[in-house]
């Protein structure tokens, strides 16, 4: 008869490995949960008149959502007509959200999402985008949530989001073509991992800005609960 040792072995060891992993999963969910439940900026209120912008929660990804140019702030010089598949499709405002490269790139609709893609996101690298939508002034929605702030802080929330664009050796943008004729990717700075996702980036330029929010939020509703 053939010896069966080695084969349950292996079994409880496939076994012992997936408990591990499930056991992580749930732990990560629990921080991120905890995470988003502790307020940074707790002071924080909206001031009585100031500058709206938006926070845009699609169901799993969250962005920000300011206009395209005012007195406080001009994207103009990064984001231009020129960039979009159709330029006439270019619009008085800009929905902002950054992420894995490999991720925004391979995956334009959740059917087309792969393990060893989101595998590789969750583990982390060095490549990004910021994706860029142009779109016309928002409406407040569940998915569309406004917030007032002073021009202080809406000052620093742009900054936060000019930083992200990662410039050539001219000084200007680098566009990749999105997934239809009215976005646009833009070549990105910083690492994109499981403790530093797209919905932490949002968090983050808020938080950095000022704005109460939750003091780590890797998860759409950990950001969409502060508005």
């Amino acid at each position: 008869m053939p010896r069966m040792g080695g084969g349950m072995r292996a079994l409880r060891l496939m076994g012992k490995v997936m408990a591990t992993l499930q056991l992580a999963a749930f732990a990560f969910v629990l921080a991120g949960i905890g995470g988003s439940l502790i307020p940074v900026n707790g002071d924080w209120e909206e001031p009585a008149e100031g500058l709206t912008i938006y926070v845009y929660d699609n169901g799993i990804h969250t962005g920000l959502i300011l206009p395209a140019s005012n007195a406080e702030a001009d994207f103009t010089d990064l984001v231009r007509p020129e960039h979009l598949g159709d330029p006439a499709r270019a619009r008085d405002h800009l929905l902002f959200g950054w992420g894995d490269r490999v991720f925004y790139l391979e995956t334009p609709s959740w059917g087309d999402l792969r393990l060893q893609t989101a595998v590789a996101a969750i583990i982390g690298s060095e490549a990004s985008l910021v994706h860029v939508d142009h779109v016309a002034r928002p409406a407040p929605a569940d998915n569309v949530r406004p917030i007032r702030v002073t021009p202080g802080e809406y000052r620093r929330i742009a900054s936060g989001i000019r930083d992200q664009f990662a410039l050539d050796a001219q000084g200007r943008s680098q566009p990749l073509s999105g997934y239809g004729a009215s976005d646009v990717f833009y070549e990105a700075n910083g690492r994109y991992s499981a403790i530093r996702t797209c919905n932490e980036w949002t968090g983050r330029i808020l938080r950095d800005a000022g704005v109460r929010v939750g003091a780590w939020t890797p998860f759409n509703f950990g950001v969409m609960r502060w508005f």
